[in-house]
């Protein structure tokens, strides 16, 4: 049976990040499958973009994550690191703070990422700010769909307000944090909800086998 044809580039600079992921993942993953994946991720960035301007970078990164976590679930691991994953309603606020907060604190210690349910344009710029305040770089972040392969690779899958859309796989580690939205709320607000997650990232440091 004749494989089915990749899909055809929305946008022709995504050729050149398919070549490097392909130099990557070379031996494991064919070209074709990682230009469905680069096509799949621009796809699902472009639904909730309102400007495209980095769309083209971004659905790399995006299809990258997810190749990684393809890796790992197909017992050909680029890292036998935990995995975390924070999810939430919008990857632009609480996800985003816990992420960035974990990658921080435990350095290459720890495989993280984060991704949102009905994930927003942008991340709020309240959040890069109150943790620039705390010497954490959030500039190459951006709001992320949920994906099966990202999920499925975590070891430790962490809920903070998605509800009902929260992502259940069975043999997954679940933490769900009772966390606050900072999405419209001030900042003194925000830097609050930042140091209520950060307490709750020192609990997780600890258990986590690799710290």
């Amino acid at each position: 049976m004749t494989a089915p044809s990749p899909p055809v580039l929305p946008d022709e600079r995504l050729a050149a990040g398919i070549a490097r992921l392909a130099l990557r993942h070379r031996g494991h993953f064919s070209p074709e499958t990682i230009q469905r994946l680069v096509t799949d991720s621009y796809a699902r960035l472009a639904e909730h973009a309102r400007v495209r301007t980095h769309l083209v970078v971004l659905a790399e990164h995006l299809a990258a994550e997810r190749l990684d976590a393809l890796a790992h679930l197909e017992g050909t691991p680029r890292t036998s690191l935990p995995r975390v994953l924070f999810v939430c309603s919008h990857n632009a606020g609480r996800s985003q703070l816990a992420a960035a907060l974990l990658a921080h604190r435990a350095g290459d210690r720890v495989a993280v990422t984060s991704a949102g349910t009905h994930p927003a344009a942008e991340v709020e710029p309240v959040v890069a700010q109150v943790l620039t305040e705390a010497g954490v770089d959030l500039a190459d972040a951006f709001p992320k769909p949920l994906t099966d392969e990202v999920v499925q690779a975590a070891d430790v899958v962490v809920t903070m307000g998605c509800g009902d859309a929260c992502p259940i796989v069975p043999g997954r580690r679940y933490l769900d944090w009772p966390i606050a939205d900072p999405e419209g709320a001030p900042i003194a607000v925000v830097r609050g909800i930042r140091d209520e997650i950060d307490a709750h990232i020192t609990e997780l440091l600890a258990t986590l086998p690799s710290t």
